[in-house]
C-alpha cells in the first residue's frame, strides 16, 4: 500500500500530484463510472416536488441534543466510541485517539452567512468546547463537509488534517500550517498515531464555486487501528468499488453511510437509504450507522424520511443500525437496538432488532 511522503504535501507539488492521479482526466477528476453532477432525467417534475410537495423538510419542534462533554471525560470501555455532532460531523474515539470527521459548526452550510441551508438545530458543544484532537478528517470539499469558520477555528489547534488531492489549497487559505496537511489519492494511506488513514474510491464530485468543478478529488475512508476497523462514506452514490473497499480493508466494526439528502434526479452521486444498505452489504457488513441527516434541508424529502425508511428496510433485512442521537457519546458493540430519537421529541424509546 502506498504511503504518501511528506514532501508530496508542498504546495507547489499539489498540481503535479492531482495531474498523475489516474482519476484526473482533462482539467479535473472524475469517478471511475461515467457519472456526473447534473440532474437525471426531466427536471420538470423535480420543481413540483419543490413548490408542491408538501414534505416536512424541516423539523416540527428542536430537536433533542445531549451535551457529551461528561462523556469524553471518560475513556471509552471498549475502545470504540462514536458521538455524531450532526450532519458528517462525528468525534470518532477509537483506542486511545480522537479524530473529527468532516467538521461543521457553522450556522449555514453556505458560502455566505446570511443565506443557504441553515442548521436544524445547534451544535452539541461549542467548537471551542472540543477535547483533544489527533486528527481532522475532510472527505472532499463541499460547504456541508468544509466549513471556513470551523477550519479557521480548528486551525489554531495546529492538529493533522487528512484528506483527498487538491482539498490542501482550501485548507492553506483557511489558515492551516502546510505542513499539518496530508493529500491523498485513492488507495494511498497515511499514519496518524494509533490510526490509519486510507481514502478510497466514491462517486460523487467536487467545488466550491464557478470554475472550480472536479478540481479537488472526493473519497471514502477507512480508519484502521490493531483493534478496529472503520469506513466512513464522505458523499457518496453507489459504486461496485464497495465491493473492492471491503476485499481489502474489511470486515469493518462500524460503518458509517450518507442517507440524506438523496432523490432519484441525483441518484448517482448520493446513496439514500436503500443504496445505503446495498453499500453496506457490498462492504462486508458490520453495524451501520447512518450520517449526512437531521440537520440540513438539502432535498426534497421530509426531515425523518432517511431515518424512517432505513429503519423498516434494515429491519427486514436484519442489519443491525446504530442511531445515536445528537450529542450522544455510545459505543456501537454496547447498544442494542435502534434509538429512534426523532420520533419524539424528549422522548427515547428502544426498538429491538434481530441479530443477523
Amino acid at each position: 500500500m502506498p504511503t504518501v511522503s511528506p514532501s508530496a504535501r508542498l504546495a507547489g507539488q499539489r498540481l503535479e500530484r492531482s495531474r498523475a492521479s489516474r482519476q484526473f482526466e482533462g482539467q479535473g477528476f472524475r469517478n471511475t463510472a461515467p457519472v456526473g453532477p447534473g440532474l437525471q432525467g426531466n427536471p420538470l417534475p423535480l420543481l413540483g416536488e419543490y413548490f408542491f410537495g408538501g414534505t416536512q423538510r424541516t423539523p416540527p419542534g428542536p430537536l433533542p441534543v445531549d451535551d457529551p462533554r461528561g462523556t469524553w471525560a471518560r475513556a471509552p470501555d471498549t475502545g470504540l466510541r462514536v458521538t455524531w455532532l450532526g450532519h458528517s460531523t462525528l468525534l470518532l474515539e477509537v483506542d486511545g485517539a480522537r479524530v473529527l470527521t468532516d467538521p461543521v459548526f457553522g450556522d449555514r452550510a453556505s458560502p455566505v452567512s446570511f443565506a443557504g441551508p441553515r442548521r436544524f438545530h445547534a451544535p452539541p458543544v461549542p467548537l471551542d468546547a472540543l477535547p483533544d484532537l489527533d486528527a481532522v478528517l475532510v472527505s472532499h470539499d463541499h460547504y456541508d463537509h468544509l466549513c471556513r469558520s470551523t477550519i479557521q477555528a480548528l486551525a489554531k489547534r495546529r492538529v493533522p488534517f487528512i484528506t483527498a488531492l487538491g482539498v490542501g489549497q482550501h485548507l492553506e487559505a483557511f489558515g492551516v500550517a502546510p505542513e499539518l496537511i496530508t493529500e491523498l489519492d485513492w488507495w494511498e494511506h497515511h499514519r496518524v498515531g494509533p490510526v490509519g488513514f486510507t481514502a478510497a474510491p466514491s462517486q460523487h464530485f467536487s467545488g466550491r464555486g464557478l470554475g472550480d468543478r472536479n478540481k479537488t478529488l472526493w473519497a471514502s475512508w477507512v480508519l484502521t487501528t490493531d483493534k478496529h476497523r472503520l469506513f466512513f462514506s464522505g458523499d457518496t452514490g453507489l459504486t461496485s468499488e464497495f465491493e473492492e473497499i471491503g476485499r481489502r480493508h474489511g470486515p469493518f466494526d462500524l460503518v458509517m453511510l450518507e442517507v440524506g439528502a438523496f432523490h432519484p434526479s441525483w441518484g448517482g452521486i448520493h446513496l439514500g437509504p436503500e443504496n445505503a444498505l446495498k453499500a453496506h452489504a457490498m462492504l462486508g457488513g458490520g453495524t451501520l450507522m447512518p450520517v449526512h441527516w437531521g440537520t440540513f434541508n438539502l432535498a426534497l424529502h421530509a426531515w425523518d424520511e432517511p431515518a424512517e425508511t432505513l429503519v423498516r428496510l434494515a429491519t427486514e433485512q436484519q442489519v443491525r443500525l446504530f442511531t445515536p442521537g445528537l450529542g450522544r457519546g455510545l459505543e456501537p458493540s454496547r447498544v442494542e437496538g435502534v434509538t429512534p430519537w426523532w420520533r419524539d421529541v424528549g422522548e427515547r424509546r428502544l426498538v429491538p432488532q434481530t441479530a443477523p
